[in-house]
């Protein structure tokens, strides 16, 4: 394919170029040649003379040749003019200006990787997505996930490399720079996966870059989704358990969206209404009102699950104190959190407060 993108292009050429003019492959075969003869024959020497060149041309049995973008650790192609003068200097530098931007939305288009970043960032026709996963050979239908690796502090571009390491497969598992902080991974899982497989692929992520490259980071994950025009839904539910995360699960590093609970719907919320709900359940007095021992009693309480004796085993308090702190909080805030109803809108208010917070509003 790649060869009659470049051959169309030196026929357009040769009509305006009085000399030979063509590519070579990493092989050091003909792709594509002004004269159709030449298709197909093999210089191995154009590629010693290219590899021990000591500028930016090579010359190679009365030709010139200059490297196409690409090159580097690994050979990609090359063109070619004949002649050895300054005119086939000039030549072969404009051919390659050609072939280069050919090349690039050639590989833009028929990339697998830019492909699903298209899809994941919104940037293709639904009716396109199938037109285009059936000419890349991508399968369709298939159990994927998204990951969303944002990196805390100091970025460091490293940092996709070492996913790619991770990740291998460039046919199966797509490694894929958002900006200078974010990279996303879209996996595709064995049949029989589940919930802890996701985690443990987080976790592996993150120690390793902890590991080589000395970052934190906290992960994003959406849920499985079984058909790649779903991808889109996915990566933004990754973006979103991060989000959420920041705000009510500060300390964990890997969040799924699956897991979120009622955090994703108070983050949904307007914040006026969320304001509202507040002034509604404190009538009495303010959240704010409560001290930092009383909050500390709260959250311990609903850590063990509204256990009045196991909270004060770890408040290190007796259980009568514990009560009294209880029916303190009653008397503050007309809630009794021993009542199931009564500790879930609490607990939901407490959770209101914080997302208030983290949007900037104190009250």
């Amino acid at each position: 394919m790649a060869s009659r993108m470049f051959q169309g292009i030196v026929l357009q050429m040769k009509d305006s170029v009085d000399r030979m003019i063509g590519v070579i492959d990493s092989e050091g075969v003909v792709v594509a040649c002004s004269e159709l003869t030449c298709i197909g024959e093999h210089w191995p020497g154009a590629l010693t003379a290219l590899r021990t060149a000591d500028g930016p041309v090579a010359y190679f049995e009365g030709r010139t040749f200059k490297p196409l973008a690409g090159w580097g650790s690994q050979f990609d192609y090359a063109a070619f003019v004949r002649g050895e003068d300054e005119t086939a200097a000039a030549l072969c530098a404009m051919a390659v200006v050609a072939f280069n931007g050919a090349k690039s939305y050639y590989e833009e288009k028929h990339d697998k990787t830019t492909f699903v970043k298209n899809i994941i960032s919104d940037n293709i026709l639904l009716g396109d997505i199938y037109t285009q996963a059936k000419e890349l050979h991508f399968v369709s239908e298939a159990p994927r996930a998204a990951f969303l690796v944002r990196q805390l502090g100091q970025a460091d571009v490293s940092t996709i490399d070492v996913i790619q390491g991770l990740f291998p497969d460039k046919q199966t598992d797509f490694v894929i720079s958002i900006n200078e902080t974010d990279v996303a991974l879209i996996k595709q899982l064995p049949e029989g996966y589940d919930a802890k497989d996701l985690q443990k692929i987080a976790k592996q992520i993150s120690t390793t870059i902890s590991q080589e490259l000395g970052i934190k980071v906290v992960i994003g994950i959406g849920t499985v989704v079984n058909h790649i025009r779903d991808l889109a839904r996915a990566y933004k539910e990754a973006g979103v358990a991060i989000d959420v995360g920041k705000v009510f699960d500060t300390e964990k590093t890997v969040i799924n969206y699956e897991n979120l609970g009622i955090g994703r719907l108070i983050y949904q919320l307007p914040t006026v209404l969320c304001q509202m709900f507040l002034q509604e359940v404190f009538k009495k007095s303010p959240i704010d009102a409560l001290d930092q021992e009383t909050l500390l009693t709260i959250n311990k309480f609903f850590e063990n699950n509204l256990n009045v004796s196991e909270t004060a085993r770890k408040l290190f308090v007796h259980r009568n104190t514990l009560v009294y702190r209880l029916e303190k909080i009653k008397k503050l805030t007309g809630l009794d959190l021993r009542e199931f109803d009564d500790a879930i809108t609490f607990k939901v208010a407490l959770m209101v407060k914080k997302y208030l917070i983290s949007r900037g509003i104190e009250s």
